[in-house]
């Protein structure tokens, strides 16, 4: 699959390749210098910026790469670059001091990580389904990808942090100025409705592994 990171990080590797920074790349082909910084990679409102055709053939043309030679190294990005992301326990989860103010892991002892299997520009970590309080949707010993840092509307499921300690998976029925309404996916669970200042973090379920 042709992503936006595996893009840049294939035009990053031809550089390498060929003795080039990703400026003295662009320069080569005859671009600014700046094309291919790291900071051009996004707009301004956060948005994917993609390297145009002209560009990739431009830069192909430069180094004298083959277009084989360039689908090779987004293929080897593909292998070798995916992102690993920490996996606890929702128990562990529930435990401790363990999270930053934006949700997300500090880290801890023994634990594990997973590979996450697309990229992505929002800030991740997994937890291990423990109990029963997810099913039908999700069953003990599943893995769900959460993300403190990704948007969340009526409707998504979430994961959210109590500063007690309580963590829980439930459905976004409506968020306050006040308060969080929570809707259980088991129901033989109660909702729930918390108030805000009892929250320590909100998470987004964005992927699982079944």
């Amino acid at each position: 699959m042709l992503s936006h990171a595996r893009i840049w990080a294939a035009i990053d590797r031809l550089a390498e390749r060929y003795g080039l920074s990703a400026s003295g790349l662009a320069r080569k082909a005859g671009l600014d210098a700046t094309s291919f910084n790291k900071s051009k990679r996004q707009g301004p409102d956060g948005r994917d910026r993609w390297p145009s055709t002209e560009s990739v053939a431009k830069i192909l043309a430069a180094t004298g790469a083959s277009l084989d030679e360039f689908m090779r190294l987004i293929e080897d990005t593909e292998r070798a670059g995916r992102p690993k992301v920490p996996l606890i326990g929702m128990a562990q989860a529930g435990a401790g001091r363990l999270f930053n103010e934006d949700g997300m892991p500090t880290g801890g002892p023994g634990w594990e990580e997973i590979e996450f299997p697309e990229f992505s520009n929002e800030r991740v970590f997994a937890l291990e389904v423990q109990g029963d309080s997810m099913r039908p949707l999700y069953r003990e010993g599943d893995i769900i990808i959460v993300s403190p840092s990704a948007s969340v509307r009526r409707g998504d499921r979430v994961v959210v942090r109590t500063k007690d300690g309580e963590v829980m998976a439930k459905e976004l029925k409506r968020k306050t100025q006040r308060s969080l309404e929570l809707l259980s996916l088991n129901p033989e669970h109660p909702d729930r409705v918390l108030p805000l200042s009892d929250v320590d973090w909100m998470a987004r379920v964005i992927w699982a592994r079944q």
